[in-house]
């Protein structure tokens, strides 16, 4: 994603979940992750990230790479557990966000310290920027009707559902291009 992001011509930065990539000293598996994650207590964890977005746009726009005016999240999954706070988050500038194969409710394998169901909606019940949204209609970790809960909970006027047949990782080969065209529509 962000080689076609950046091919437009705009910046594009990511940033490790927590206790993932050099946020940990070596790997973790996904119990001792989500362990971590629920032990600090998500809403903490959901504060960090969000802070660590808007100083890596402060830093950005603070040396004229990228405009406080024209942003974009990107974000599945856990890029959409950790994105809702950070739109928020990153304020008025935010043109756009892809979010998707996250939703209110997950299967028995996600540590149940992680369910911060109100939190989410409250979050996304404040993002206003257009919003395209990815839904896997079989997926196996977040289950479609909690999906189409957060779907339902954006206020954003212009939002969009993308929805294909499949598991959480069954992503089809077209929908990047349908999240770039989406971005590059609301940024360019």
């Amino acid at each position: 994603m962000a080689d076609r992001i950046t091919s437009s011509g705009c910046a594009a930065v990511a940033i490790d979940g927590p206790f993932h990539g050099e946020r940990v000293a070596s790997p973790l598996t996904p119990v001792a992750y989500q362990s971590r994650m629920a032990a600090e207590g998500i809403g903490r964890v959901l504060d960090r990230m969000a802070d660590a977005w808007v100083a890596a746009r402060d830093l950005l726009v603070g040396i004229g790479i990228a405009d406080p005016t024209r942003q974009a999240y990107f974000g599945l999954s856990m890029g959409t557990r950790f994105g809702l706070a950070a739109a928020r988050a990153l304020g008025p500038g935010l043109r756009c966000a892809v979010f998707g194969k996250f939703g209110t409710q997950s299967t028995p394998g996600i540590d149940p310290g992680l369910h911060a169901s109100l939190r989410v909606l409250n979050d996304a019940s404040v993002i206003t920027a257009p919003v395209l949204f990815h839904l896997q209609r079989d997926d196996e970790i977040f289950p479609r009707t909690g999906q189409l809960q957060l779907f339902d909970a954006f206020v954003s006027p212009d939002k969009e559902l993308l929805g294909f047949a499949g598991g959480h990782r069954d992503t089809p080969e077209h929908a990047s291009a349908m999240w770039h065209g989406f971005i590059n529509r609301h940024i360019a």
